[in-house]
Formats: structure tokens, sequence, C-alpha cells
């Protein structure tokens, strides 16, 4: 607003045309002054200048707004935008309907704890048929890490809908809806991004994956398509100068460098705080005692809620509907205890049949 152009804000003509003599063209021109200086500079009175101001910045300022229009304005939008259904009953209950059109969901959480099993589900959830209850569109899956797996999805599918795949042509039909890109690199990840939005308006695009964050994307594309954008990302170990909890958590940063150094407490999403202001919805996968869990971490409309799951032929299962609220530093901890230890296990073994067919 404050570049719209002084000759299109109905000022008297007398002043109007001082103002363009003078190369003051827009309302910032104008507003960027002090009174005194618009006087000196136009070699006017002060009444003159008093009531342009007040014109000026009447039209250039942005209305207020209550909160019972924007609250109006959010549901309005919601009713047109809709959301992605997941199938985990608890997780959709607590997401009022599921993956939300147009904003920017992330998963987060230690490798082989089932973020691309759920992207692929969500991908095959986008392009199903409506009266399957799918959003009857295509999916683009952006590849980043080479981890899509086509006989993966169609086991999922033929699972999680066998009425549907099944039926002959089907299954084919289903993974033709779904493209997939593999950028190879970061200058091959930021063209596909140009590439992607052509396909958002030439496609029935229902659905935008980026497996894994791999370089920072802002929400634009999700604005821009008004479609769920889901991306995921990595983990990493924390250093000591960091802090996991956040400024307003109660624990200290004395606290949490004394603490002991254990796998439960020390992973952290790889691409920092800067990128958790970016993204609207965080669900973090996790690892606790060999049990999984997902958390609805970070969300406008539900509190922090935690899920136990397990990865089935179908995708992911949630085991109960009913989420249990956290509080404090769990919400944003990531624990990886068992998945870690496993390969601990698996690897020493491993190392031990080496050294006895090296003797």
């Amino acid at each position: 607003m404050a570049n719209k152009l002084l000759s299109e804000m109905g000022l008297p003509k007398s002043i109007a045309n001082v103002f363009t003599a003078r190369n003051l063209l827009t309302a910032k021109d104008v507003l960027s002054l002090t009174e005194f200086e618009l006087m000196e500079v136009l070699d006017v009175g002060l009444a003159e200048v008093t009531s342009a101001v007040a014109q000026v910045s009447e039209i250039a300022c942005p209305p207020y707004q209550t909160v019972l229009f924007l609250l109006e304005q959010r549901i309005k939008n919601e009713f047109y935008s809709g959301h992605l259904p997941t199938r985990l009953k608890g997780l959709d209950e607590v997401l009022c309907g599921g993956i939300p059109f147009g904003v920017l969901t992330e998963l987060v959480g230690p490798a082989g704890i089932g973020k691309t099993q759920f992207c692929m589900k969500l991908s095959l959830l986008a392009s199903l048929p409506a009266k399957f209850g799918g959003l009857d569109g295509r999916a683009i899956y952006v590849d980043v890490e080479s981890k899509f797996s086509s006989r993966r999805l169609i086991e999922i599918g033929v699972n999680s809908f066998p009425e549907l795949f099944h039926m002959e042509g089907m299954a084919q039909e289903m993974a033709g809806r779904i493209l997939v890109l593999k950028p190879a690199s970061l200058a091959e990840f930021t063209d596909s991004l140009q590439q992607i939005k052509v396909s958002l308006l030439q496609h029935e695009v229902k659905l935008l994956v980026i497996d894994s964050m791999t370089a920072l994307v802002s929400g634009s594309l999700a604005e821009f398509s008004q479609i769920p954008v889901v991306v995921t990302n990595q983990v990493r170990s924390q250093s000591r100068n960091e802090v996991s909890q956040y400024c307003f958590q109660a624990q200290s940063r004395d606290d949490i460098l004394e603490g002991p150094v254990t796998f439960d407490s020390h992973l952290v999403p790889a691409l920092g705080i800067h990128w958790a202001h970016a993204v609207t919805i965080r669900l973090v996968l996790e690892v606790k005692s060999g049990e999984r869990f997902m958390k609805v971490a970070k969300s406008p409309i539900s509190p922090p809620l935690v899920f136990p799951f397990k990865i089935t032929s179908s995708g992911i299962s949630l085991l109960t509907d009913a989420g249990v609220e956290m509080t404090g530093p769990q919400i944003n901890t990531i624990r990886n205890q068992g998945l870690f230890l496993t390969f601990l296990i698996r690897f020493n073994t491993f190392m031990g049949c080496f050294h006895v067919l090296c003797m």
C-alpha cells in the first residue's frame, strides 16, 4: 500500500499537482517526510499539508480487522481449500480433517522411522478416485534421496485398497497418477521447482511431496497452488552449543548442557529453528524403547499430542486413535532409542562374522 500512486488517491488537484512537480509520486514518498519538510518542499501552509498527509495515510494504511472477521475468513478458506485425509483416525481428528491444503506440513524423524512410507501412502490417497475417499488427482513426488519404491507403493495400495487395486488396470492407472522427480543435484532441485509450478497449473495435482528437504523451500508453493505440500526433514546430533528447547520453555540452557548425554535428548531437526518457523504443521516421528510414536509437535489447530504407530504392509497404522497430550521439553525432543541400538547389534554381529571370515 505504501507504493500506491498519489494520482490514484483522489487528492485535491492543487496539492496533487504540487506533489507531482516535486517528484513525490507515491504514498511512501510523502509519508517518509515530516510535515515541516513537506511545507518546505511544497511551499504550502501547514493546514494544506496536514490535510493531504491525513488523506494519504488513510488510503495507504491497511484497514483494521476484527478477530471475528479473521476467524470467519479462516473458516471460509478451510471450507473451500479442504484437507487430505490420512486415514489415521486420531490424527485426522486433531488436524480437523487431515493434511490441510495451502500450507506446509513437515515430517521430522530419524532414518528408517517411516517418513517415506507415510509420504507414499499420502500420494496414493491424493490420487484415489473420489468415491474411494481420495482427491481424484495427481501427486508430484520429489525424490531427493532416491528412496521412492514403486514396488512398495503398489504393495501399500493392494493391502490398503484391495477392492480397487484388484480391478483390472487400476493399479497401473493409480501408479500413472503419481509423478516422480529425482533431482541429482541442488541445481536440478532448484530447476525442478519451476517445473513443479508449471505442472501445478497444467495438471490436476492434489499433493506435492518433497522427500527429503535438503535445501530450503519457502511455503509459497503451498499458497500458490492451494494443495497439501508435505516435506520430510532428517535429524542430526545436537552440538553442545545448541539448545533443544525453545526460549519460552522453563528449562535453562545450563540444565540442558549439564544433563546426561543420551541418544534420546540430542537429536534435532536438521534444518534448524529458522526453518521451523516456515512450516505450519510439524509431525515428529520417533522411537522410544523400540516403540514408534508420531507427535503433532506444531499445529495452529491442535494441542501437542502423541500417537503410537506401527508400519504394516498397508503403510503406517495408529495403535490408538486417542492421542496423549504432551507438555514441556518432550514436545520438541526427538528420540531414536531402539532403532539405533538395533543398528549397533546388527553392526557388531556383522563385524564379528567378518572377523571370523578373515582369520
